[in-house]
């Protein structure tokens, strides 16, 4: 092997490092091309290393596996559309000015007699070179695409494709053991029987794969386009207001009953009212018996849904140790506030600003309190009128990893608050439900706290002033500095009563 093989080796299907430096907080723009037995998809990856943002995304469902089972190879039609995706992605990849692309395939090209033809036909027409995994490696891929997100995360991870599905147990932010198997719904398209027949087949395996990685997990984390079209019924059928993906978590009681609903369902009015593609919806019924067969022999605990798979997996591979070790959020909401606040690092302050109302917080809401004042001015360039209502919109419709919706909802009420006092009328009412009482009357207070404390936007506001908050007396103080009475003002002093008033306190004043 030369030097130059091996070097690109060692760094995996990029074949470089992709994190220049250890202590690096961004990401260079790279793009990943998965080539999947039902999708082709495009993403590339720009911002913050630890937390990534999307700069592009496309998916192209092609069906690559459609047919494999009783044909040997990939399907024709699904070929020629999966080659005039790459072309396409080349071509974009070329007038974003990225690096060379990455490519990975998985199981309907590792599988096919000719998916070495293929690669080499997309080498000779694009010239990017595919990386075939085996199931072994896509299972741990996937597994580590969710640690991305959820660095903490433990339990089983479930990736699901057209023509396979793997297992892998995740624990101490690493991956244990994992297994591939031929779950996918298009593999299981050529079980015969008829529907009985197919649930023979597919409780079957998954006995077989519970004998290999039980016991019970706590949870199960769902990767995967068909899980993903099944959580989003399970929103419709629910009524659930947050309609965002990653991070949704369901009960197993919950689900089952979806699990049923949809089979009594017509697909296509299911699949108007979700906007889910026909040739998605067409693989959900399989991957719903899948899905009931894996619940009623592992019987998790909680079902989470992760965006986060092979892809993101990809960039963890490549994450130094310190790296991965950072929390996902804040680095987010650091890029975010180096991006677009008007005074980057403030946030920072602001936070120490605020520490003597949290010095009795525990560590998950110190967390959220630091996320909020990262990004309390990220989007000030928003009208003054609905400032608002966009930060609100920021926080629960954003890319931020390691983010239950909850505690979405209570960032963008902070939020919201930095910029009004009050919520009534507000046009997103109908999500404060996954709050409750408590929890909204504390985002309150952390908002109107900010509000305040943006009153004192200089290097270290500690300097010219300093907060005493004494819970037992209800006893709010504030110390202004001699030099900084003039930042005092009469808004200043509005907003420091209305932060007593929220916290029920006294408003004390030393000059």
């Amino acid at each position: 092997m030369t030097e130059e093989a091996s070097a690109g080796e060692e760094w995996g299907p990029f074949g470089r490092p992709i994190f220049a430096h250890p202590a690096s907080r961004a990401l260079s723009r790279v793009g990943v091309v998965d080539v999947g037995s039902n999708s082709v998809r495009l993403v590339v990856f720009d911002g913050a290393a630890r937390s990534p943002a999307y700069f592009y995304n496309e998916k192209i469902l092609c069906g690559l596996g459609a047919g494999l089972p009783e044909s040997g190879v990939l399907n024709p039609e699904g070929r020629a559309r999966a080659l005039a995706a790459i072309r396409r992605f080349r071509l974009l990849a070329e007038g974003m000015d990225l690096p060379p692309l990455t490519a990975v395939a998985t199981a309907a090209v590792r599988e096919a007699a000719d998916g070495a033809d293929f690669c080499a036909e997309v080498a000779r027409e694009t010239g990017l070179r595919i990386h075939v995994i085996d199931g072994a490696e896509e299972a741990r891929l996937s597994a580590q695409g969710v640690l991305l997100g959820w660095p903490e995360a433990e339990g089983l991870v479930c990736d699901i494709g057209g023509s396979s599905m793997e297992l892998a147990q995740i624990s101490g932010h690493g991956v244990g053991k994992r297994v591939t198997s031929p779950l996918g719904p298009l593999k299981l398209a050529g079980i015969k029987g008829g529907k009985a027949g197919l649930k023979r087949h597919i409780a079957g395996v998954v006995e077989e794969l519970f004998a290999e990685m039980g016991p019970r997990p706590e949870r199960l984390f769902l990767v995967g386009g068909s899980w993903r079209a099944i959580a989003r019924l399970d929103m419709l059928r629910r009524d659930y207001p947050l309609p965002v993906l990653h991070e949704y978590r369901m009960r197993p009681r919950e689900l089952a009953a979806t699990l049923r609903w949809i089979g009594s369902e017509d697909l296509d009015a299911l699949r108007a009212r979700t906007g889910t593609s026909a040739a998605r919806m067409a693989l959900v019924p399989t991957a719903a018996l899948v899905l009931r067969a894996l619940m009623q022999r592992f019987r998790p605990g909680e079902i989470a849904v992760s965006s986060y798979g092979i892809r993101e997996g990809l960039l963890y591979e490549q994450m130094p140790e310190n790296l991965r070790k950072r929390d996902p959020l804040i680095e987010a909401c650091r890029f975010a506030e180096a991006k677009d606040a008007r005074m980057p690092g403030f946030g920072k302050a602001l936070y120490k600003f605020l520490q003597p109302l949290y010095r009795s917080a525990r560590a998950p809401e110190r967390r959220l309190v630091k996320a909020a004042c990262l990004l309390h001015d990220v989007s000030w360039r928003a009208h003054p009128d609905f400032r608002h209502e966009v930060c609100f919109e920021y926080a629960t419709r954003a890319n931020l990893g390691g983010l239950t919706h909850g505690e979405r909802v209570f960032l963008g009420l902070a939020l919201m608050h930095r910029y009004k006092n009050s919520r009534a009328g507000c046009r997103h009412e109908y999500l404060f439900g996954l709050l409750n009482a408590r929890d909204m009357h504390r985002a309150e207070v952390l908002g109107k706290a900010m509000r305040f404390g943006a009153m004192f936007a200089v290097s270290h506001p500690t300097d010219k002033a300093t907060l005493r908050w004494h819970p037992r007396k209800r006893a709010l103080h504030l110390r202004i500095a001699p030099d900084a009475r003039d930042l005092f003002g009469e808004v200043a002093q509005a907003r420091f009563k209305a932060l007593a008033r929220a916290l029920d306190a006294e408003a004390i004043v030393e000059m």
